[in-house]
């Protein structure tokens, strides 16, 4: 029998908080207990049925049944193009700042292996998605994270950063409209993240899955929109939130032609692209109504209502959101973003993310979501008023 021992970069990461948290809910249910999770961002509601039945038809294509282009369909690379057009105002050349990637989760995992060596830095917010460090982690770099402080409205301040550190770094990786905080951000943010990029030579990652979860009437920036965005970085995107497609893995990353080719390199010899007919199905869902958008959004706005609403009656201090389907909330007096969470699972069976789960920075707030329907929510409200915070 042979001796298993895992790469150092696997033995030193830390459990992958999601991983965690499904751990710890298994304990609970063996109890007996209905839990409610609000921990993971991952949409109830179904995939409009016209995208399906788009993906229907094209899964009977023999067509479809081959290896795609690693960089993407042109016919999904041109949709993308007029979309972002369409909603953004920003044109792209379909050809060359273009590229479709299996989810927008995988693209932010690899571009680090196009321009991170040994020993460089990245920057990344704190809190903020685990995998913006994991990639660079795994391509042998370090991350230095930038806080992001309520008193700073969730944005990082570009100021407080060591210069020594800014001319050190390659990648900088930002998040609007926000996962976890759900703060959102405008081109007078970009414009300072821009002329940051320049002095310093850092290509900017903006992870922009969140731009079209949006209440209130309020439609959040892409960080293309700002003049000279184009000319530092480029924007990831997902039609997992959008258009509930979580499972189909379909995203792109759009921007800077070098940056895109490079990642295009990256996914050559990593991949062999999405499957052309959840790609199809991705141009119907971009060049379609978008009725199916707003809907989506209505719903998640009146949960939004429900849970925050009942939270403020409760005492705790929580900012309404504009955009995402997270709630970041404040934990009470006494507790740890840990302790509140496991107090709300082992009392009140309901799963909500620790804050220090995204970053040091993220410590005394935890996150919930709003993917359950509008019932649990109530019922959720209802069982912390009764176990007391």
């Amino acid at each position: 029998m042979i001796k298993i021992e895992k790469a150092e970069r696997l033995v030193t990461l830390p459990p992958y908080l999601f991983k965690e948290i499904d751990r710890q809910k298994e304990e609970v249910k063996k109890r007996g207990v209905d839990i409610i999770d609000l921990g993971v961002g991952d949409p109830d509601l179904p995939t409009p049925p016209h995208i399906i039945e788009s993906l229907n038809q094209a899964a009977s294509n023999p067509a479809n049944h081959r290896y795609p282009s690693y960089s993407g369909m042109d016919d999904f690379n041109e949709a993308v193009a007029r979309w972002y057009k369409k909603r953004f105002n920003v044109s792209l050349n379909s050809k060359t700042e273009v590229v479709t990637l299996i989810g927008s989760k995988e693209g932010i995992a690899h571009i680090p292996l196009a321009f991170i060596n040994q020993g460089d830095i990245s920057l990344a917010t704190s809190p903020g998605y685990p995998v913006y460090n994991i990639g660079v982690k795994f391509a042998g770099g370090t991350t230095y994270y930038m806080d992001l402080l309520k008193k700073n409205n969730f944005l990082p301040d570009l100021e407080a950063i060591p210069k020594d550190i800014a001319s050190k770094a390659k990648l900088m990786f930002i998040n609007y409209p926000n996962n976890p905080t759900s703060a959102t951000a405008n081109s007078d943010f970009f414009k300072k993240v821009i002329a940051f990029a320049e002095k310093y030579n850092i290509i900017v990652c903006h992870d922009a899955a969140y731009t079209e979860l949006c209440f209130d009437g309020y439609k959040p920036e892409s960080f293309l929109e700002t003049e000279g965005a184009k000319d530092v970085g480029i924007e990831f995107h997902s039609l997992s939130k959008t258009y509930n497609m979580t499972g189909w893995r379909l995203g792109f990353a759009v921007g800077k032609a070098e940056v895109i080719s490079a990642l295009g390199q990256v996914k050559s010899n990593i991949d062999s692209g999405a499957f052309q007919a959840v790609q199809v199905a991705g141009i119907t869902a971009l060049d379609g109504d978008q009725s199916c958008v707003y809907k989506i959004n209505k719903e998640y706005q009146e949960r939004r209502d429900i849970l925050i609403d009942g939270l403020l009656k409760l005492g705790l201090t929580v900012e309404k959101p504009k955009a995402t389907f997270y709630c970041w909330i404040e934990v009470p007096k006494g507790y740890t973003s840990a302790s509140f969470a496991t107090h709300l699972l082992s009392k009140a069976g309901i799963v909500a993310t620790p804050g220090n789960g995204f970053g040091a920075a993220g410590e005394g707030y935890v996150r919930m979501t709003l993917t359950v329907c509008k019932e649990r929510l109530k019922e959720a409200v209802e069982r912390i008023r009764s176990v007391g915070i």
